[in-house]
């Protein structure tokens, strides 16, 4: 202890010797860097201060200590007034710095510019971040923000210039037209966003959501022009004016009439076609076929009409798959037939006379509560078959028909890929309805080209129509209905492009696509719906649809057999009852009884046959 004590006392002596060394020399600890600084200020003596130089660089460890210790030495005393210095000293004193520990190499640099940009961009993320939070806080939590913001953005740089309804109407022969709905509430719970601009009177525009590889969201737009395009706001009675409201004079005038709803499950067909609903309640009035059947009586009692002593009358039924139901007589079913005329008739249809609009309304809404719906993916009470409302006019006394205007309410289209957790039942109904709407697309083309081949026997919906594509006053309209929300957008394109097809091949006569059409029917015959590569596919549905078709029969001859068995047990006991009484009729007995038998007999047998050729079909022997 006493050792270090002695050496500290020493160490602390030689320190303060050194300063008032220094402070007589000028106050520097080194004089002889003085010496140095000032030989190396005369110029007749180079040679000196190069060696003294190369000696201090040796001593201090290399040349850039020399320059910082020059430089020092430099600052400390006030040079005398001197010419000015030649550009190499010039950039030797640009590289002097006041310290050793000033000197930094590119590599230091490199981390510290490097650590700068890290620094900014953390900040600039985290100030994107704090955006962000902000936003989906107003946006109340909604994940889509981003999306709603690009379309706003989008919306705000267009010009709208949508339908009115002081708007001129355009006659057509075949009218297609496109039908925006709001989002509902169940789109509202989700934060699902809008993602179709109506920008004019016959254009939309469909935002798609898209992500790319790195996940950046962006929109791609993509735009649809028919002859009418309505928005949102647009009631039924503007939706009236520019579709179905046209086509009424047409039935008085000899031609067929037909008006088709078309689109995806819960886009509004039905609200459009039956009227709104208000709360579970719907009124037919306001619906299109409401609104057609108060036209017809208008007409009906015009002047230029009512000499003719037309009468009224309307059908209403639905096409299920292959079956057809009538929805005016507790859904019974109905054969449809081609007589000698090859004129398709629809055997054992009810047709009620209407002489006034209460009497259409009462119909439509006793058919309406008969037709068949069921739950799918989009729509807890889809409308799975295709209903078919139908006005008829005919002078009184006869039997032919002198117009007719048809209005169906198609079932909803679904893609293949939604069914996939349907049951059985669902996706046959599915793949009834895809095939169905297929061949109906197949018919307006035909119609549209005028002259060629009517491939109506591609479905039941068809095959009841034909009528309706044929001859030069037949005129078609048809809405397609699409949901606004970003979970319905592959619905919605589709539903746009199938009516887009639809109006192209409409509004082109050039010879390129006549000579499509005929590459896609066969050079043979136009007739053919398909190609060779999809005539096995083709043969194997058809397979399918009997199948069905004849399960659905089997079924019901089931069910025709337990109420029958019912029937007969309770008959067969009144009987014997009756011949335990003293004095019964034996002959009134007998027949009753061989009666009872005969027809409980011909009900199993007729049973029995649909059994057998069910099993003949799945077991592929027919």
């Amino acid at each position: 202890m006493m050792f270090t004590l002695i050496v500290v006392i020493c160490c602390s002596c030689y320190v303060l010797l050194r300063w008032k060394k220094s402070a007589s020399n000028g106050g520097k600890m080194f004089p002889y860097l003085i010496e140095e600084n000032k030989r190396s200020s005369k110029p007749s003596s180079p040679t000196p201060l190069g060696r003294n130089s190369e000696e201090v660089n040796h001593r201090m460890g290399g040349s850039h200590v020399h320059n910082n210790i020059a430089s020092r030495i430099q600052n400390s005393t006030s040079p005398p007034p001197s010419p000015p210095k030649s550009p190499t000293n010039k950039k030797v004193s640009n590289l002097r710095r006041d310290s050793i520990y000033d000197y930094k190499s590119e590599a230091a640099k490199k981390v510290e510019l490097i650590a700068k940009n890290r620094d900014e961009r953390r900040q600039r993320q985290a100030d994107e971040k704090a955006q962000k939070d902000l936003i989906m806080h107003l946006e109340q939590n909604n994940p889509y923000w981003e999306f709603s913001q690009m379309i706003r953005d989008f919306r705000n740089g267009i010009d709208f210039r949508p339908l009115r309804e002081h708007d001129p109407v355009v006659e057509n022969q075949i009218t297609v037209c496109v039908r925006k709905r709001p989002l509902n509430d169940k789109e509202d719970r989700r934060k699902e966003v809008d993602v179709i601009t109506v920008n004019t009177k016959n254009q939309l525009i469909v935002h798609e959501p898209k992500h790319k590889v790195d996940l950046t969201k962006y929109l791609e737009n993509q735009n649809f022009r028919f002859d009418y395009v309505f928005d949102d706001s647009c009631s039924n009675d503007i939706v009236y004016k520019f579709t179905a409201k046209p086509l009424v004079k047409t039935i008085f005038e000899g031609g067929m009439a037909t008006c088709f709803a078309y689109g995806q499950t819960g886009s509004g067909k039905t609200h459009t076609m039956g009227g709104e609903f208000r709360g579970k309640q719907q009124n037919f009035r306001n619906g299109i076929y409401g609104l057609v059947a108060v036209d017809v009586f208008k007409l009906l009692n015009h002047q230029k009409y009512a000499q003719k002593n037309y009468m009224v009358s309307a059908s209403f039924f639905e096409i299920y798959g292959k079956l057809v139901f009538d929805l005016l007589a507790k859904k019974q079913r109905l054969r449809v037939l081609e007589d000698g005329k090859q004129q398709v008739q629809v055997v054992g249809l009810t047709e009620k006379i209407v002489s006034k609009v209460e009497d259409v309304i009462d119909l439509i809404q006793k058919g309406s509560m008969e037709r068949t719906s069921g739950q799918t993916s989009a729509n807890s009470n889809s409308s799975r078959s295709h209903a078919v409302f139908q006005i008829i006019l005919r002078k009184s006394g006869s039997k032919h028909v002198d117009g007719k205007f048809s209005l169906i309410d198609l079932a909803g289209n679904e893609r293949g890929a939604d069914t996939n957790k349907s049951n059985r039942q669902t996706r046959i109904e599915g793949a009834d309805i895809n095939k169905s709407l297929l061949a109906l697309k197949e018919c307006i083309r035909a119609l549209g080209r005028k002259g060629a081949h009517l491939p109506f026997r591609g479905s039941k919906l068809t095959q009841v129509l034909r009528d309706s594509f044929i001859g030069e006053k037949s005129r078609t309209c048809m809405i397609a209905l699409i949901s606004p929300g970003n979970f319905s957008v592959d619905h919605s394109l589709n539903t746009l492009r199938y009516a887009d097809r639809v109006k192209e091949l409409i509004a082109t006569d050039s010879p390129e696509d006549d000579a499509a059409d005929v590459a896609m029917y066969g050079e043979e015959d136009i007739s053919e719906d398909i190609n060779e590569g999809d005539e096995e596919m083709l043969q194997d549905e058809e397979r399918r649809l009997h199948i069905s078709s004849m399960e659905w029969e089997v079924l019901e001859s089931n069910r025709h057999v337990i109420e029958s068995c019912v029937y007969f047990h309770k008959m067969a006991c009144d009987l014997y009852k009756a011949s335990q009484k003293n004095g019964f009729d034996k002959n009134h007995y007998a027949t009753n009884w061989k009666n009872l038998l005969n027809e409980m007999i011909d009900i199993q047998k007729e049973a029995l046959l649909k059994a057998n050729e069910f099993c003949n079909v799945l077991d592929g022997r027919v």
